[in-house]
């Protein structure tokens, strides 16, 4: 079959308020507090991947619905401004497009979200010939997705069963429960992409190594994200750390998504896991030089000129 889509992706789409400054901490009683920088942007984990990707000249096609407002109106001028199609995208003048309001510290941050579009994609919105077309599906932000959450295995079942793969990244759960039926999908999933305390609390064990290992015996690659201190890639009892690239930090929005987008490029173009790393490393890198999820991603040319230098700027190793 003609694969028309390199990439499909169950977007939740919302944007993002970024306020910062010395002291961003809210405080009532009417007092007011004057702040350092504002920033109004694209979110969602799944938008920004699915942007970074395309970025990469990957063919991306995003599913997922906006509200009939102006910020729904900024998310598709962003997607399509990336590439992204946006063809499947619903504009639904009965919901609110989603907003995350983040609270950006110097090395922290706290996020305030309404939910709306976030969740609003339902199985009755993804067409079942785009799950044939697709050469790979990318599921993330699983535990904010509620209503297409119950479906989602389902889903992944039939991009297995048309000979496609599957990549995975939950994002942090709100209630810290770490369940919601994920466990089930871990046969269908290729490629597994925590952060270090996503990986540690799926898991239940106190170790990245072991936890790597525990999750890599029903996964096939397990990636585990880890900020400055690089990432480590777990595949067939390969374990491979590659360090984090130094740039001129500006926040971390985005950036594990980048990171995400940055593999699954390497994954689908068949290069090792050892390669595959170095560009998610990159791109994930490159993401905190801007403030919000999407200005500081690169392109693939920025990417080959900087793969043609890596070696004296990344440590990969074998561990």
């Amino acid at each position: 079959m003609d694969r028309q889509i390199d990439i499909l992706v169950l977007c939740d789409m919302c944007v993002d308020f970024l306020v910062s400054g010395e002291d961003v901490v809210p405080e009532f009683r009417q007092k007011e507090k004057l702040v350092g920088d504002y920033v109004l942007e694209m979110g969602g984990s799944n938008c920004i991947f699915a942007c970074q990707a395309a970025k990469l000249g990957l063919e991306v096609t995003a599913l997922g619905k906006v509200g009939n407002d102006v910020f729904g109106q900024l998310i598709l001028e962003k997607l399509k401004k990336s590439g992204v199609n946006t063809e499947h995208v619903i504009v639904d003048p009965d919901e609110k497009t989603g907003v995350g309001i983040q609270l950006c510290k110097k090395d922290d941050r706290a996020i305030l979200t309404y939910s709306g579009t976030i969740d609003a994609l339902t199985i009755d919105d993804i067409p079942e010939l785009l799950l044939n077309k697709c050469r790979h599906l990318h599921v993330g932000s699983y535990f904010l997705m509620n209503r297409i959450r119950p479906y989602i295995g389902e889903i992944m079942k039939r991009v297995k069963q048309a000979g496609s793969t599957v990549s995975l990244d939950t994002n942090w759960d709100p209630e810290e429960e770490w369940d919601g039926g994920l466990k089930d999908l871990f046969p269908y999933v290729d490629v597994f992409l925590p952060n270090e305390n996503e990986l540690l609390a799926i898991s239940g064990e106190d170790y990245v190594n072991t936890a790597l290992e525990k999750l890599g015996e029903r996964i096939g690659i397990v990636v585990v994200k880890m900020g400055e201190k690089g990432a480590i890639g777990f595949s067939k009892g390969k374990k491979v750390y590659c360090s984090s690239l130094k740039v001129d930090y500006v926040d971390s929005v985005g950036a594990g998504d980048s990171f995400d987008a940055g593999f699954i490029y390497g994954y689908l173009n068949g290069l090792s896991l050892e390669e595959c790393l170095k560009i998610a490393c990159i791109c994930g890198a490159f993401n905190t030089t801007a403030r919000g999820g999407i200005k500081g991603q690169i392109d693939i040319k920025k990417l080959n000129e900087i793969l043609e230098n890596e070696r004296s700027v990344l440590d990969v190793r074998i561990l």
